[in-house]
């Protein structure tokens, strides 16, 4: 029996072999083309790697609309929550060194670590950081961030104000807020900030060589792709967002070509013996901690799915039998995704400059080649099912407008200092008979305030946003007809304004309260 192995070795191989021959890289790198076009993303990049090798690297588009300057494979994109799994790796190396334990309460490392009550915040884990399972509505808290000055420890601080979306380890709700603690951590076990130690660990062993963590090196790294805010078929230039105090939970900037390093890495480097990271830590990291619901258009867009899941980090589903371990990421103005066969050995990166979702239709495509499976032009069915979700909620929101009303105050009635301890202050002021909104920590949040209707005011913001526009600030009055709060409305998907309910105060001494 012992002869007939390495003659099964050896079949096995032709046989892998053979089907990588079958691969039509060309067909591939067409489709690529095309779905670019079709899609109207200015620009993208994508890798794939399969067994230990990079096959295809490559750029499509240019760097920003209108421009000549073409996309390559040293492109530098946010990656955003991609940078997710990096957290989790690093962590697993403190795991590996003895240094911590996955269920080690976060409290040890944190003192000051507080969630919505006492029971979540003594029990909360490492583990439970990193996978969606602490009671936090998905993207909940995210405006606490926000373009704000404050700090990851303020950030996550101000954290237990979040409200309860549902039970402790009893639901999934996708948390940037507890990645950004998952970064604190790092700090407070090794000394560095959590980007020091990921550019140690990582970076600089896989010759990632144009992978940053702050937009403030863009400058020094050139070949730099521009931000596109999507309205409607739209593509509007929009600057680069600072996300240093989230960075743990999205700040990596880099390109195909570092990340296909990462991704054989995944793939291959954990099996060596002097890897970073020991291959049964990887085997938990992507072993589901949290499954949720495969919803019906999950399954149109990729038939043959029978679950849904996240590891630590990662996002684990299947295709006809095959685990899929991936990620996606959405940045001010750029969409990305990761994607990876492990019994495969394949992987694949797609990092755009548009915020339409071309990403994960590019990776369901090329795995779809590597197995064999029926082609389906997953990009067209895509756009045929387009919708406009969130610029059909701001139509019908405008539809509502009552017009020819006045404001049953004069314009000072509305000023005042407006206070919520999740956020902490926003001010309406009066300036030249014209009234402004502001916030405290966030001054890139600042906008102007014009009539809408009755007691309410259309936000006119000073700079385009990437993830809302149209919005409405609501004057809130007693029956004295005095001004108590503010409701904000801004329809979008993901930063939550309607979470801070804002009440008027007399001094700013209410927030040391």
């Amino acid at each position: 029996m012992k002869a007939l192995k390495p003659l099964f070795l050896i079949a096995l191989f032709l046989i892998s072999a053979s089907l990588q021959a079958q691969v039509d890289l060309k067909r591939i790198d067409q489709y690529i083309a095309k779905a670019q076009k079709d899609w109207n993303v200015p620009g993208l990049a994508v890798a794939i790697v399969k067994d230990g090798k990079v096959v295809h690297s490559k750029g499509y588009g240019v760097l920003e609309k209108g421009g000549s300057d073409k996309v390559d494979e040293n492109t530098l994109f946010a990656i955003a929550s991609n940078t997710k799994a990096f957290i989790a790796s690093s962590l697993g190396t403190l795991v590996d060194q003895g240094k911590i334990g996955w269920k080690d309460k976060v409290r040890d490392y944190l003192p000051y670590f507080e969630l919505y009550d006492s029971y979540a915040s003594n029990n909360a884990t490492i583990e439970d950081l990193l996978c969606h399972r602490l009671g936090l509505g998905t993207f909940s808290g995210d405006v606490i961030w926000y373009k704000s000055e404050l700090s990851a420890e303020e950030v996550v601080k101000r954290a237990k104000f979040v409200p309860q979306a549902y039970g402790f380890r009893d639901g999934y709700g996708y948390s940037n807020l507890m990645f950004i603690t998952a970064g604190e951590v790092i700090k407070a076990v090794t000394g560095q900030e959590w980007h020091e130690y990921v550019q140690e660990t990582f970076f600089n062993d896989l010759n990632m060589s144009r992978t940053i963590t702050s937009t403030n090196d863009l400058a020094r790294m050139g070949n730099v792709a521009t931000p596109h805010k999507a309205v409607r078929d739209e593509n509007i230039v929009i600057d680069w967002t600072n996300w240093d105090n989230m960075g743990a939970a999205g700040g990596i900037i880099s390109s195909v070509n570092d990340m296909a390093q990462w991704m054989n890495f995944q793939l291959m480097g954990v099996k060596e013996k002097d890897s970073q990271l020991k291959k049964e830590t990887q085997n938990l990291i992507w072993t589901p901690h949290n499954n949720f619901r495969v919803s019906e258009g999950a399954k149109r867009a990729r038939p043959g799915r029978n679950f849904n899941g996240y590891g630590l980090g990662w996002g684990v589903s299947d295709n006809k039998g095959r685990r899929i371990i991936s990620h996606g990421g959405g940045y001010d103005g750029m969409y990305s995704r990761v994607a990876m066969m492990p019994e495969e050995n394949l992987g694949i990166v797609v990092l755009t400059n548009g915020m339409r979702g071309i990403s994960g239709i590019i990776t369901d495509y090329v795995m779809d080649r590597y197995i064999g499976a029926e082609e389906v032009d997953r990009s067209a069915n895509a756009l045929e099912n387009l919708s406009y979700g969130m610029y059909d909620r701001i139509d019908r929101v405008k539809s509502t407008q009552v017009k020819n009303t006045k404001p049953s105050q004069k314009a000072d009635a509305y000023t005042g200092i407006f206070y919520t301890p999740m956020y902490g202050e926003v001010y309406v002021k009066n300036e030249n008979g014209k009234l402004r909104l502001e916030f405290s920590h966030a001054p890139l949040l600042a906008a102007g305030l014009e009539h809408w209707h009755f007691d309410t005011y259309e936000i006119k913001w000073d700079q385009e946003h990437a993830w809302f526009g149209f919005g409405t600030v609501q004057f809130q009055m007693n029956a004295q007809r005095e001004i108590t709060g503010i409701l904000i409305d801004v329809p979008n998907n993901d930063i939550f304004f309607h979470e801070l309910e804002l009440k008027k105060v007399n001094s700013p001494s209410i927030r040391n309260r």
